[in-house]
């Protein structure tokens, strides 16, 4: 068995309007496909940081964690630095976990149209 040690798993999605309903399945979208394609149980996650983009105003990204069973998980939602011509709409996130996977085996997570966010990643 590998020693567990600290990694971090970048992520992003686009969000299709500023509605709670919205941020809550886009952010469970990202959280879901981080934890199965690391294959990240909860217990394993060390904290989360959440940035939204300034037009992302309307709920907290981390409310869909907490539904999504991560209650005992420090969660921190914090707003993106408003860059001119940035994309829009997106929520990022930085997942701190304990894991044996070497940091080369960590899949980043980028859907639809926030991949353009890391075109040096493959995107499945």
């Amino acid at each position: 068995m590998s020693e567990r040690r600290l990694r971090a798993i970048r992520g992003a999605v686009p969000v299709d309007r500023d509605e709670p309903p919205c941020i809550y399945a886009a952010t469970r979208e990202l959280l879901s496909a981080i934890t199965e394609r690391n294959a990240v149980a909860t217990e394993d996650i060390i904290s989360v940081i959440f940035t939204v983009t300034a037009d992302l105003r309307s709920a907290f990204p981390a409310l869909a964690a907490r539904a999504m069973g991560w209650i005992d998980v420090p969660l921190l939602c914090t707003m993106e630095i408003p860059v001119p011509g940035a994309l829009a709409r997106v929520i990022r996130v930085l997942v701190h976990v304990e894991s044996e996977r070497p940091r080369s085996a960590i899949e980043h997570v980028y859907i639809g149209a926030a991949q353009a966010l890391r075109p040096d990643l493959p995107h499945q």
